[in-house]
């Protein structure tokens, strides 16, 4: 790999980095504490995430537990839940909370594949826009005399490589987690 290329597979690697991040949000019917990251608590006037107000655990396949580390945060985690995008309501025992996951249903799975295909089409056209940005930086290198017609196309076969590897990654990415979603 030259070094020109090396920045460029650097940034599908953060692409990758992302769609498995995104995909930890998606709720498969198991537990995942991922799916808290996005929720924030009212923490003294600032928004901040569960995860730093409150030990988040998988208790069992399918349930969560929150502690919260100040007992007067329980209600305003509650509500955070509550308000959030996640559709489960927490059951409270005044000092620890469980999210319950219920089974998703059939229908509900076949949303949640789609969902997870459309976040791999996003990160398809992401890695094809760092090769898009790569090739216009080559090209621009050879009208100016640096590269010449051979490191050109040699430069552009390996971006594609490249290009193709990550693609292909993606597509593994999106099957497990379509495996994992479509699990009963």
């Amino acid at each position: 790999m030259s070094a020109e290329t090396k920045t460029y597979e650097d940034k599908m690697t953060g692409v990758i980095n992302h769609l498995v991040k995104e995909h930890a949000t998606i709720r498969a019917g198991r537990a995942n504490p991922a799916i808290l990251d996005k929720v924030t608590v009212d923490y003294y006037g600032t928004p901040t995430p569960i995860n730093q107000v409150a030990a988040v655990s998988v208790a069992e396949a399918r349930v969560l537990t929150i502690s919260p580390w100040d007992a007067s945060l329980m209600h305003a985690i509650e509500k955070a839940i509550l308000t959030s995008d996640i559709g489960i309501n927490p059951t409270n025992d005044g000092r620890v909370m469980r999210l319950v996951f219920p089974a998703p249903t059939e229908e509900r799975r076949k949303q949640l594949t789609k969902e997870a295909m459309h976040m791999g089409e996003e990160a398809k056209i992401a890695v094809r826009n760092v090769r898009r940005d790569a090739l216009d930086k080559f090209k621009a290198k050879k009208k100016a005399g640096e590269l010449t017609e051979d490191d050109l196309k040699n430069l552009e076969n390996e971006m594609q490589k490249i290009t193709d590897k990550f693609v292909k990654e993606i597509d593994k990415t999106c099957e497990a987690k379509n495996k994992e979603i479509m699990e009963i």
